[in-house]
């Protein structure tokens, strides 16, 4: 198991948090997260391609924020390899989503990976 005590991980909770926060009301946020908002329109096409089914506004609010973490650091910030992205966006999911949410969250980043979609959108 992982430790929960990691500083990234750490890290990425608080990102989480503030991402899922942003949806229902302005706020400040740590700067990771100002950059997932910069970028949300690229990323959200990115979710579109994985999910088609289901739209941004159709998700979970906290698997939306989970995805777009993970979508943000395998396209745009690429400081992580991508499995680490993906099983760490998987314990996120596990802690904060529901029952289904590590398995949609495993499989729209799958189908990512699978299809080398995080190259071009």
């Amino acid at each position: 198991m992982r430790n929960p005590l990691d500083p990234r991980h750490i890290q990425r909770q608080r990102v989480v948090e503030d991402l899922f926060k942003t949806e229902f009301h302005e706020q400040e946020t740590g700067p990771k997260a100002k950059k997932v908002l910069e970028n949300i329109d690229k990323i959200d096409l990115y979710i579109k391609k994985a999910a088609p089914q289901f739209p941004p506004d159709k998700i979970n609010k906290v698997d939306l924020a989970i995805l777009r973490l993970a979508i943000y650091e395998m396209v745009l910030e690429k400081k992580e390899p991508t499995k680490v992205i993906v099983d760490e966006a998987i314990e996120l999911a596990k802690e904060y989503g529901g029952d289904t949410s590590p398995g949609f969250i495993n499989g729209a980043l799958g189908k990512l990976v699978k299809n080398n979609a995080t190259s071009t959108v």
